[in-house]
């Protein structure tokens, strides 16, 4: 049944979102169910408290953390605030071959300055593009499994060898308060998903290949107790005021849309998901601005207008994209034509998932 089309009165998210409900005001579920954010002592109490647990549970002498570093703005800001904080992170980064040279000089910068440890997880070309290949043969929705998967497991199992008991995150309300619909992606944990994919289109060998499944994050999250944090959520944070203080003490250079540090990102979030399944994320990123108070509706509403992808870089983008993937146009075309598939069409972890979720929120 094809709904009629509705945007919410209060942000900007549509009936592209497959469970979206309205109230009698014309607001969403998916604004309703996140809170106005805001600053008070209480919240600078909490962020204290965060520190000393870190460094009360730091048994390694050389990190007492670790901080996920993309190359975004919410990564870097985390880095920079849990330095000022005195916590002495190790920098993870993951190298799945699609880095901007602008994230990449954004992230030596930040290191560098700040005398920061990185370690970066650089994915073996071959096994990653092959796993694109399948993803792209499946016909799945969320081809940025394969990335977010491997970037969860690297930096688990980082936590885990240097006995480390928080990953300090740039996940956050203010500007992902707003959750992404279930039809825009998939459950990140399904190793079981990659795997059948994989075997049921190219089977190439995944040995020694990042993976995360629901158990390994049993294993790490309640027998290892590594705790993942999202460190933003406990300090006052503006993504324009963090910005402009990267750019002035680390040279940092912005990008045009959230999570476009990575080029393919750019090209599936921008291109991809709009062609094929008809989504453009940048309705969830912005509501969650919107709700923040950091940029008005308004404001939400201009951006939208504008080409996630400025028409001067796409022709250049589309070759770029086939040339790294040795793809003809003609692959290109027969990909975005043909229909979805659901990722629960193949083998998937989602059930069982569910299962212990819902165990543990009996338990809490």
């Amino acid at each position: 049944m094809i709904k009629d089309y509705n945007i919410c009165s209060r942000c900007v998210m549509d009936t592209t979102a497959d469970e979206i409900f309205f109230d009698k005001n014309n607001y969403c579920n998916f604004c309703s169910e996140v809170n106005d954010i805001s600053t008070s002592k209480e919240d600078y109490l909490k962020i204290d408290n965060l520190v000393n647990d870190v460094q009360k549970n730091n048994s390694n002498s050389n990190y007492d953390c670790i901080v996920g570093l993309s190359g975004g703005v919410d990564s870097a800001w985390t880095l920079v605030k849990v330095k000022e904080y005195g916590l002495n992170p190790l920098a993870v980064h993951m190298d799945n071959g699609w880095n901007t040279e602008l994230a990449q000089n954004n992230i030596e910068n930040l290191v560098k300055i700040l005398n920061v440890d990185l370690y970066t997880e650089v994915l073996d070309w071959n096994i990653y593009q092959s796993l694109m290949y399948s993803f792209f043969k499946s016909d799945v929705v969320d081809v940025e499994l394969l990335y977010d998967n491997a970037m969860f497991a690297a930096n688990f199992q980082q936590a885990n060898k240097h006995n480390v008991k928080f990953i300090l995150a740039g996940t956050n309300t203010s500007t992902e308060g707003v959750r992404i619909p279930s039809n825009w992606n998939w459950y990140k944990y399904d190793k079981k998903n990659i795997k059948s994919i994989n075997r049921i289109f190219f089977n190439t060998s995944l040995k020694g290949y990042p993976l995360m499944g629901t158990y390994n994050y049993i294993y790490y999250r309640f027998i290892k107790k590594i705790k993942w944090i999202p460190f933003l959520d406990y300090i006052n944070y503006n993504k324009k005021e963090a910005e402009k203080e990267l750019e002035k003490k680390f040279n940092f250079k912005p990008y045009t849309h959230k999570h476009y540090e990575s080029f393919f990102t750019k090209f599936y979030q921008g291109y991809i998901l709009l062609k094929k399944f008809n989504i453009d994320k940048r309705k969830a990123h912005l509501s969650s601005l919107v709700i923040s108070k950091q940029i008005s509706r308004n404001q939400a509403l201009e951006i939208l207008k504008e080409d996630p992808i400025k028409k001067d870089e796409l022709s250049e983008d589309i070759n770029y994209f086939l040339k790294k993937m040795n793809w003809l146009k003609n692959d290109l075309d027969t990909y975005l034509s043909r229909p979805e598939v659901k990722h629960d069409y193949y083998q998937s972890e989602r059930k069982i998932w569910n299962y212990f979720s819902s165990i543990y929120r009996y338990l809490k």
